[in-house]
């Protein structure tokens, strides 16, 4: 692991941003020389604690070497106030003590790693590669998350604008389209017949006993097997009786509708009235 922090750091740590924050002004400047040295080239440093958040709000560091023994503010506050940051989940601080104690407290208020003092050279620089190679990657999967997320935007929008293209195409080719739940309630019907021929979703539906609906039986119990069996139908046609004595004439395609796991969700379709077809042939 030491050989690993001696030899010459890769290119996507050379240029991680880095943030010193020490009221000592000789351990800021041990620590940026050992920096330096190893290779790092964006290296800024800190006395005063209580610019750290907006420090950071700015320049989105990428390590914070945090002493916690500090007039004012001491670390311990400083990393409650960078938790305030919405956003940056994770938390790039390394904690520099010469307190035991402050070691566990310090990772359990948030901290991801320490560096005891007096300073290890050696054993600094390895801590701090560690923690931007584990940054770095933090920073990847954020990334492909990202990407994900609006992937999965994109996708969504395709398929509603898809929706919509396909409903105004069957709404077009037909006198209208309707959906079913799984319990065969009508849950949308749209279309221009609803208003010419005063049709309303009820006048679907069967009637209570001793009630005339006009709507041909044997054709009705043809149609309500296919939907029981969950079957897919093409231009059925269903017939009724008005009160005045003329007939009507309908021709009705549907599919059923599954999600997932194959859940049944209803049914879908489309519907014409084809009354003046018939009587024409």
């Amino acid at each position: 692991m030491i050989a690993a922090a001696e030899s010459p750091i890769a290119l996507p740590f050379r240029d991680a941003r880095i943030l010193i924050v020490d009221d000592q002004p000789t351990n800021i400047a041990l620590l940026e020389e050992t920096l330096h040295q190893a290779g790092y080239t964006q290296v800024t440093s800190t006395m005063d604690p209580t610019q750290v958040c907006a420090l950071h709000q700015r320049n989105d560091y990428d390590l914070i070497l945090l002493d916690l023994q500090m007039p004012g503010m001491d670390g311990f506050q400083v990393i409650e106030a960078l938790k305030t940051n919405e956003r940056d989940a994770y938390l790039p601080v390394l904690v520099i003590t010469a307190q035991p104690g402050h070691k566990v407290r310090a990772l359990q208020a948030g901290a991801k790693d320490f560096l005891s003092k007096p300073f290890d050279l050696v054993e600094a620089k390895t801590r701090v590669h560690n923690m931007l190679e584990v940054r770095l990657l933090y920073k990847r999967l954020e990334s492909h998350n990202r990407e994900l997320e609006e992937a999965v935007r994109e996708r969504t929008a395709e398929l509603r604008e898809s929706e919509a293209r396909y409903r105004s195409l069957t709404e077009l080719a037909s006198d209208w389209y309707w959906e079913q739940d799984e319990h065969g309630n009508f849950t949308k019907v749209s279309g221009p017949v609803l208003e010419m021929l005063g049709l309303r979703v009820e006048e679907f539906k069967d009637h209570g006993p001793g009630q005339d609906s006009g709507w041909n039986a044997a054709e009705r119990a043809a149609l309500q097997a296919a939907l029981e069996a969950r079957e897919p139908f093409l231009d059925f046609v269903l017939s009724r009786t008005n009160p005045d004595g003329t007939q009507q004439m309908f021709q009705v395609s549907g599919e059923p509708m599954f999600g997932s796991a194959c859940r049944f969700l209803g049914y879908r379709g489309i519907g014409l009235e084809i009354t003046r077809r018939r009587v024409s042939t």
